[in-house]
């Protein structure tokens, strides 16, 4: 099974393409491997902050899909910079479907 590739444009603008993401490894863990700027994941990824946030490409939205009961009430903390596309990164496990993600890092609070 081949790497999978997403770009992420981090909280200053800057876009990242990473190429060597692993299935079962999470965007999170993914983008802190690469120091990406503005994934914090001050719970290191246990669904309790929502520091990883990050808005999926409309694109990829459906591929992503959409939160759980539990990552909707952390998004809830975050109300007044989330867009309909919101996740959180620690809960998006990479697959091959994900291959060719595109995501923004979300602004800090």
């Amino acid at each position: 099974m081949g790497e999978i590739c997403v770009t992420l444009t981090d909280i200053e603008g800057s876009v990242v393409e990473i190429e060597d993401g692993a299935e079962g490894e999470t965007l999170m863990e993914l983008a802190r491997r690469h120091d990406v700027k503005g994934i914090i994941a001050e719970c290191g990824g246990a669904c309790s902050c929502a520091t990883c946030h990050l808005y999926i490409d409309a694109a990829w939205s459906a591929a992503v899909g959409t939160p759980d009961p539990v990552e909707e009430d952390m998004l809830d903390m975050v109300e007044d910079i989330r867009r309909p596309t919101s996740r959180l990164s620690c809960q998006i496990t990479l697959h091959p479907g994900l291959d060719g993600l595109i995501a923004e890092v979300a602004p800090e609070l």
